[in-house]
């Protein structure tokens, strides 16, 4: 049970750590940790419907949904119907994100410069505890 505590404990810090540099380094102190994970998947992989923008950073669709009619409302995302398809909505970034400053540089650059002190083993020792703690997780 303490390490458990331990662990949540630890988890908490680390997010809320990495929520706040990340707000401070984007100076975008009203977007939230998943707002930027999803504005920095579309500013890597470009304009996607959102079922793909969904799996790529790893929530459901109605989450993903959600933040996009948030950032929708900042004038940082845009909704585009397929020309091929009218069903298919696709989520891009407009103008007004690549205004901001900073936009244009992705969360997992920053990350990587942040953690550049660790030896590879380091982060792919976080990275495999990551992965384990998320299927853990998962299994319901």
């Amino acid at each position: 049970m303490e390490q458990t505590k331990r662990l949540l404990n630890s988890y908490l810090r680390v997010t809320q750590r990495m929520s706040r540099q990340f707000r401070d380094y984007f100076d975008q102190p009203d977007l939230t940790l998943p707002q930027m994970l999803v504005l920095t998947a579309l500013g890597e992989e470009g304009t996607m419907p959102i079922s793909q923008l969904a799996r790529y950073v790893g929530s459901a669709n109605s989450t993903v949904s959600g933040i996009v009619d948030r950032l929708e409302k900042m004038g940082l995302v845009e909704r585009i119907r397929s020309e091929e398809d009218r069903r298919v909505i696709h989520v891009g970034l407009t103008a007004g994100y690549r205004a901001r400053k900073k936009s244009a540089a992705s969360v997992s650059a920053y990350l990587s410069k942040r953690l550049s002190s660790l030896s590879a083993q380091e982060l792919d020792d976080i990275r495999i505890s990551m992965e384990m703690l998320d299927r853990a997780l998962d299994q319901g």
